[in-house]
């Protein structure tokens, strides 16, 4: 470990609700790999430059395992779902997390997502239709942002789109800013009971849905465990509902907080995929959740991370790097941004990107043409923003037309 580093606070605040803690900045210059002071002890680190991030991020020195001593993860994870056949895909490490995620990323290609087109747009369109029926303000959180993609993962998945309240309060407790161990750790137990239920279904009576291909793929390998398809599917189920879900408001509010940017994108159609790309540049959800341990000595930046120290790639950093993003704290649509880190990078690199790109093409299109009045009903700066929350978001986007 380098000695004359000086210890930085995290995580940070952020000051203003579309740019990320001012103290990104200051370290991407002078500090991109900064010693974190942490009264819980052990040595953590930061990375904030956009290459020191994919760097880490790809290192097979740097683990995802979560059990490993001296993870920095804001999300704590109950001891009993750290053992290897409960682990999500996430927090797997090769050749385990290499050996399962071949058995599922064929379901995540762009041309299947590409079929699931018309299903998309069917769903966003009878949001919408039930906006434009229902009360005017409404909020479009609770009627579009999270029944969108809990519609499409319950489709994906083959699960009842009426249990969906299930989930829907078991995922927003794993990633509330309030919730305790103890929460979190009765809401992973709710989900993967839940689960259970539904993954012994499919192996009486298997349907054309993704955990019943999964369930017969790993027969056919000659692995199956039942609690690995849980395991693989809890983290679908999660990521696929909240991720989105926050996405999806908090890039509606982005647009409508940036007229001149929307009226290009609702002029020009075609700036629809380039237009989502900068808003999970802009926005950067998932900013600090990439918590890794050091498995053996990294060199960095003229900074040495021994093995066993912690690190975090700071994605919301990464992705306002004026070396890569001219001008970062701008919102343009019309510039290039598919190299943002949005989704991770390397072999953790998200299963589902291409499924919420589409979502999220398919919503902020639908909504502007068929809403193309739609407004905000408070100032941007007074929405209630989720601060400290592991998923950035929004708890509720008021509008009206």
């Amino acid at each position: 470990m380098t000695e004359a580093q000086v210890k930085v606070s995290f995580p940070m605040e952020r000051k203003c609700p579309f740019q990320p803690p001012a103290e990104y900045a200051e370290l991407r210059e002078s500090e991109p790999i900064a010693l974190v002071d942490r009264t819980a002890g052990g040595t953590t680190w930061l990375a904030t430059k956009h290459e020191y991030v994919r760097k880490l991020l790809a290192d097979p020195r740097v683990s995802s395992d979560r059990s490993r001593p001296n993870n920095p993860s804001l999300v704590p994870i109950p001891p009993q779902f750290l053992q290897p056949i409960n682990r999500p895909l996430v927090i797997l490490d090769p050749p385990e997390h290499t050996r399962h995620r071949r058995l599922i990323i064929n379901e995540f290609t762009m041309k299947r997502v590409q079929n699931l087109r018309p299903n998309i747009q069917r769903i966003v369109d009878t949001c919408i239709d039930d906006i434009l029926a229902g009360e005017n303000p409404t909020d479009l959180v609770e009627n579009l942002a999270r029944p969108v993609p809990t519609l499409v993962i319950c489709e994906l998945l083959g699960i009842s789109y009426e249990e969906r309240k299930i989930f829907w309060d078991a995922s927003s407790r794993v990633f509330r800013e309030t919730s305790t161990p103890q929460e979190i750790g009765a809401a992973f137990q709710e989900l993967r009971g839940f689960l259970d239920a539904q993954i012994a279904a499919k192996e009486a009576s298997p349907g054309d849905d993704l955990l019943s291909r999964l369930v017969v793929r790993y027969q056919e390998e000659g692995i199956y465990e039942r609690a690995r398809i849980i395991s693989t599917a809890l983290g679908l189920l999660v990521a696929g509902h909240e991720t989105t879900a926050n996405m999806i408001g908090l890039g509606a509010a982005a647009l409508l907080g940036h007229p001149d940017q929307l009226a290009a994108f609702r002029a020009d159609p075609a700036l629809a995929a380039q237009t989502v790309e900068e808003l999970l540049r802009y926005c950067s959800i998932t900013d600090v959740i990439t918590a890794r341990t050091v498995t053996e000595d990294i060199e960095i930046g003229g900074v040495t991370l021994q093995a066993g120290d912690g690190v975090v790639a700071l994605g919301g950093a990464a992705n306002r790097d004026p070396e890569v993003f001219p001008e970062p704290d701008k919102f343009d649509i019309h510039r290039t941004s598919r190299q943002h880190v949005a989704f991770g990078y390397g072999p953790h690199q998200c299963l589902g990107a291409n499924l919420a790109r589409v979502e999220l093409e398919i919503v902020y299109t639908t909504l502007f043409k068929r809403i193309p009045t739609l407004r905000l009903t408070v100032p941007l700066e007074e929405l209630p923003f989720k601060n400290l929350a592991p998923v950035y978001g929004l708890r509720s986007l008021p509008a009206a037309w």
